[in-house]
This record gives structure tokens, C-alpha cells and sequence, in this order.
């Protein structure tokens, strides 16, 4: 009987070998992506099986759509039960196997395979082996249901022989890819330097070798499925560099679709960065924020910017992380914070919160509370405001009110902002101290 090597898992098993596809991949938000494949099958005219191998092993078996000329699909199979050193093990409980270990060899009837490798020898003579002393296992031949690759095995109806072109698509899941940014804000604090990267997290359990790769921002209605997942993940970190042109952007339906005019290459369990926009300069405004309704102390810091074509900017931006820096006096950067956009459109304002101010306190008091008949009342409140910085600051403040309700007093000219929200901006000259105070009534 012919017998297979295995050296902790290198299989060559005899299969027909198709020509590489061609590969587009399109990314979603969601976990989730489209994947289409031309590929040129050789076919035998009438009914026959087929196998289709090297999709991702978490892929959708109900969203695939084949199409090829005078081809019908009449049956589909979806094989997962990839071959692995446990896969093995278990088909061969109770036959025969031959074991090497550093200095010496053992025969035996597969007994178990949980935590070592258990053996009865002719005699029966139990013997455990644990796996770490285990150079190669031998087999007998493969057996029966056990593949290489995730496999689509199928029994087409077909008019032709010949080669015929073919058009797969299916959606799998575990491969996602989110957009993260960095902002270098400059000296003077009105202005930033913006970068962008995409990040794609592959593990899927498919490699896409010279894809058309295409990305859609934007929340896409999505059910649970069932998912097809094995094997152990194992991560690398891939950087592009920007050869040719990045991303290109247009509308399609109610989302965005960026796609990237040069093939990439993407390879199971890795992660893979691509420029997503150039570095573009903006001018930005730092803004000081306390919401008295929330209380505390915190003044809350943050920078705003207008997403502009002017600046260089433009695009819709997708949702993403952004991590801000400020260059020392040494000229080394240092990280002042990070804050989360969502999808942006073109010309929309954008506010990164960096976290909140050293050198200015604020603190709100409650001064009167009275009612006036049935569900009607009055409070009065004050904010104390302290600056020490060597500059005067503006700092907006925010209280929050229920009910239908109205500003009767005010030290400083506030605004309604909002169904439940006034502001003020205030002006704290330098190492100063200012008072806000004003009484709302509340029905």
C-alpha cells in the first residue's frame, strides 16, 4: 500500500491544477466582501463534476452566482474539511501509523491523539508519545473527504467542450478594512497637516493575488450568517508603499466606493496598509468647551476643520481613527491625543477632541432653585472660569435644560443651540477669572 509523509504538514496530493483567476475584491465595512473571479475552465461536453478550489474558506455557500456560456450549474457543494495534523489524526484512529521522533521510530494502532500521540504496538504495548518530540507522522494514503484548499464542487450540465470563460462571485466574511489618519497639528495651533491610511485585515482563509481591490464606506444592511472557519490565525504586517496613483473616489448608490488603480495582493491572515490620501494642510481652530450640565471641572479641547477641496482635501473621508501630534521644540513629535471621525462627506466640518485643557478649570454652582406653581420653576446657576494661561482663551460653555424653557437672565449674551442647549462664549484675558451667570424658567 502506498503510504504518505507527513513532515509536520507538507502534502503533495495529484489534482488537475486550474490557471490562476482573475481576481477583483470588493471590502466592506461589515466584515465582510465581494469577491469575483474570471477564470477559464476546461470542460468536457454534457454532465460532468467540477472542482472549483482556492476560495476562502469562510465564504457564503448560498451567495455564490457561477456564470459561464451554455454552462448549468445542477448540483453545489461547499468541502471545508481541509487536511491538517488533527484532521489526519482523527481519520486514522485504529489503523496502522508510523511515528519518527529525534532518535528513534515507533509502529503502532492509532489509539487517541489527545494531548500525545497514544500507540498499541503488535504485542499491545500502549506507549504515549507527547507532540513536541514528533518529527513526521506516515499515513497510508489519503483518505476519502479530505482536501487542500476550501473547495466548490460542482455538477455542471455543459453544451461545448472546451475551455470555457467563467465569471464566480461570493461574498465571504472575516476580511474588513477601516481607515485610520494621523494629524500633525502645526506651532501656532491653527492649522494641521492630514494623512490617511486603509487598513485591510485578511482572514478569510483566501489569498487574492493581483486583485482589482475596491472598497465601499458605508453602512450596508447586512443578516447573520453562518460562518465556515478553521485553523489557526496567524499575523504578519504588509506596508505599500505609494508607487502610482491612490485611491479613487466616487458615489455609488447611498455610499462610497474607493477603488485602487494598481492590482494588489493580499494574503490570508495579514494586514496590509495602503496611502489613502497625501498629506493635505488645513487651517484648523482650537476650541475650549465646558458642559456645565455634565459637572465636573474638565474643559474639553478640541480642533476643527472644514473637509475642503481648497486644502487639498475634498474627498468623502470614511470613518476612521485619528491620532493627533505636535512637534517639541527639538522638533520630535509628541502625541496629544486621538479622537474617532465618521463617514465625512466633502465640505462637511470635522472636530477632533483631544482631551481637555491643563491650565483653565471651570466650575458650576447652583445659586437658587424656587417653584412657581404648579409644573413651572426657576434655577439659577453660575460657572467659574479660570485661565492661567499667558493668553487670554474663549471658551464656549454649554448647559443642558428639560422642558419647555427660556433664559430670563444672563451676565454674558448666550444662544440657543439645540431643543435642549444654550451657550456662551466667554473671553478669560490671561491668568484671569471669569463669572458666568444666568437663571433659566422651566415648565
Amino acid at each position: 500500500m502506498k503510504r504518505l509523509l507527513l513532515p509536520i504538514l507538507a502534502l503533495l496530493i495529484a489534482m488537475p491544477v486550474l490557471a490562476e483567476p482573475d481576481v477583483s475584491i470588493t471590502i466592506y465595512n461589515q466584515n465582510l466582501a465581494l469577491v469575483r473571479e474570471l477564470r477559464t475552465l476546461p470542460l468536457v461536453k454534457g454532465v460532468q463534476e467540477f472542482s472549483y478550489d482556492g476560495v476562502a474558506a469562510s465564504i457564503d455557500p448560498t451567495s455564490v452566482r457561477f456564470s459561464a456560456e451554455d454552462v448549468a450549474v445542477l448540483e453545489q457543494n461547499y468541502e471545508f474539511d481541509l487536511v491538517d495534523r488533527s484532521a489526519l489524526m482523527e481519520k486514522y484512529l485504529g489503523e496502522v501509523v508510523d511515528v519518527q521522533m529525534d532518535d528513534e521510530a515507533a509502529r503502532g494502532r492509532l489509539l487517541s491523539t489527545r494531548g500525545g500521540i497514544i500507540l498499541e504496538d503488535g504485542d499491545g504495548t500502549v506507549r504515549m508519545i507527547d507532540l513536541s518530540a514528533v518529527k513526521s507522522v506516515r499515513f497510508p494514503e489519503l483518505p476519502e473527504g479530505l482536501i487542500i484548499k476550501p473547495t466548490l464542487r460542482w455538477m455542471l450540465s455543459s453544451k461545448n467542450k472546451g475551455d470555457i470563460a467563467s465569471e464566480l462571485n461570493y461574498l465571504t466574511r472575516d476580511i474588513s478594512w477601516e481607515a485610520s489618519y494621523v494629524a500633525v497639528v502645526n506651532e501656532e495651533d491653527d492649522g494641521l497637516e492630514l494623512s490617511g491610511w486603509v487598513q485591510i485585515s485578511n482572514r478569510s482563509g483566501g489569498n487574492y493575488v493581483d486583485a482589482t481591490l475596491k472598497l465601499m464606506a458605508g453602512d450596508v444592511r447586512i443578516e447573520q450568517q453562518a460562518r465556515y472557519k478553521g485553523g489557526m490565525e496567524r499575523m504578519t504586517v504588509a506596508m505599500d508603499a505609494v508607487q502610482e496613483q491612490g485611491f479613487q473616489e466616487k458615489s455609488f448608490f447611498e455610499y462610497h466606493l474607493y477603488t485602487l488603480p494598481r492590482p494588489v495582493t493580499i494574503h490570508d491572515n495579514q494586514v496590509k496598509q495602503i496611502r489613502l490620501i497625501e498629506p493635505a494642510t488645513t487651517p484648523a481652530t482650537k476650541l475650549y468647551r465646558y458642559e456645565a450640565w455634565r459637572g465636573g471641572n474638565d474643559v474639553a479641547v478640541s480642533l476643527e476643520f472644514v473637509n475642503s477641496k481648497k486644502v487639498d482635501l475634498g474627498i468623502p473621508l470614511p470613518a476612521g481613527k485619528v491620532r493627533m501630534y505636535k512637534a517639541d521644540t527639538d522638533g520630535s513629535l509628541q502625541f496629544i491625543g486621538e479622537d474617532r471621525i465618521d463617514h465625512t462627506p466633502r465640505d462637511e466640518k470635522l472636530t477632533l477632541n483631544t482631551g481637555n485643557a491643563f491650565d483653565i478649570v471651570a466650575e458650576r454652582e447652583r445659586t437658587d432653585y424656587k417653584r412657581l406653581g404648579g409644573s413651572t420653576r426657576e434655577e439659577a446657576y453660575k460657572v467659574e472660569l479660570r485661565n492661567r494661561k499667558d493668553e487670554a482663551v474663549e471658551v464656549v460653555v454649554q448647559d443642558r435644560f428639560g422642558g419647555d424653557w427660556e433664559i430670563i437672565e444672563q451676565s454674558h449674551k448666550g444662544e440657543k443651540s439645540g431643543a435642549w442647549f444654550n451657550e456662551w462664549t466667554i473671553t478669560i484675558p490671561a491668568n484671569d477669572e471669569v463669572t458666568l451667570s444666568y437663571r433659566v424658567r422651566v415648565k
